[in-house]
């Protein structure tokens, strides 16, 4: 297969395998969330509940696709498709083999904080276009949650830059071939990293965002059909960006032997999948300040704490 049409069916593989993914993370969500929790997840829809899927996805696309005549129309239609877009964008630097994967940058972990900063003019968006006092609320929630624990995520990895010595995935892959994988030296920056991106995805135990208790649905509450399921896209995607950045980042990428590498990859990135789910079916959710004191008293130490024994490390040893 020549060069170009090898690239397309990368990019056309990516996206479609993403919104399967997407599908089977639903699915198997629910199926962890009610064992783990001691009831049936979905059982009766085909086969182990398989067809449930698409019994969904048949419910959004039929549903009555309502704008409210109080919202702001253009803002309230576009806001729900960029954080689906910012997400997607996020897997083109991510290699998932030797040989597979979208673009290979220079840049690429720039790239990837880059399109998880747009994210957060969706939910801004979604809740102000709304013109509800819940929308509203989950919005500023989710701007101010979201923007102060990507200083944590940023930070967290800093270290990781400093032994690879680059901001390419690939080349930050092929380092722990020689110096190993980076969850040992990096254990401090691996947690924060983990952390925050449970704060960056808005899922339990921190999705105050979109808590039902006190905000209905957050900045979605006025939502429905297509533009909620792009909502709810974006979440699945981002739980697997971030499961998919751990597993390049701190676990080798593909690395591993006997198997293939894109089979590694993908077991380790849905190893923390499952720790997703298993979170929402464990853990109770804090208070907003709580949350919000937890990131700049505790991670933001923490974070700089990492760089600084990091950055004398690799001057101490000449990595």
């Amino acid at each position: 297969m020549s060069e170009p049409w090898r690239s397309l069916a990368v990019v056309v593989g990516t996206l479609v395998g993403m919104l399967l993914i997407v599908m089977f993370n639903v699915f198997l969500e629910r199926r962890i969330v009610g064992r783990w929790q001691d009831r049936y997840g979905p059982n009766r829809v085909g086969p182990w509940g398989l067809l449930q899927l698409i019994a969904d996805v048949v419910k959004l696309f039929t549903k009555d696709d309502w704008v409210p005549n109080f919202a702001d129309r253009p803002v309230f239609v576009i806001a729900p498709t960029v954080v689906m877009i910012a997400g997607m964008l996020s897997f083109a630097v991510i290699p998932l083999a030797p040989r597979i994967g979208i673009v290979d940058l220079n840049v690429g972990l720039l790239f990837f904080f880059a399109m998880s900063s747009l994210a957060v003019y969706s939910v801004v968006l979604g809740g102000w276009a709304s013109n509800s006092k819940y929308a509203l609320l989950g919005g500023l929630r989710a701007a101010a949650q979201m923007l102060s624990y990507e200083v944590f995520l940023a930070l967290s990895l800093a270290g990781v830059v400093a032994m690879a010595g680059s901001f390419n995935l690939r080349d930050i892959v092929l380092a722990q071939e020689k110096q190993g994988w980076y969850i040992v030296p990096q254990i401090l920056g691996f947690l924060v990293f983990f952390i925050a991106g449970i704060a960056e995805t808005h899922r339990l135990p921190f999705d105050l965002p979109e808590c039902d208790s006190e905000l209905i649905a957050g900045f979605h509450s006025e939502y429905s059909s297509m533009k909620f399921g792009m909502f709810f896209v974006g979440e699945y995607v981002g739980v697997t960006l971030i499961s998919a950045m751990i597993a390049t980042l701190f676990f080798g990428g593909w690395l591993g032997p006997w198997l293939p590498p894109i089979v590694w990859f993908l077991l380790k990135t849905y190893f923390f999948v499952v720790v997703f789910f298993l979170l929402r079916a464990t853990l109770p959710r804090p208070r907003f300040d709580q949350l919000m004191a937890y990131g700049w008293k505790a991670m933001l130490p923490l974070a700089l704490l990492n760089l600084v024994v990091t950055g004398g490390l690799v001057l101490a040893t000449g990595l």
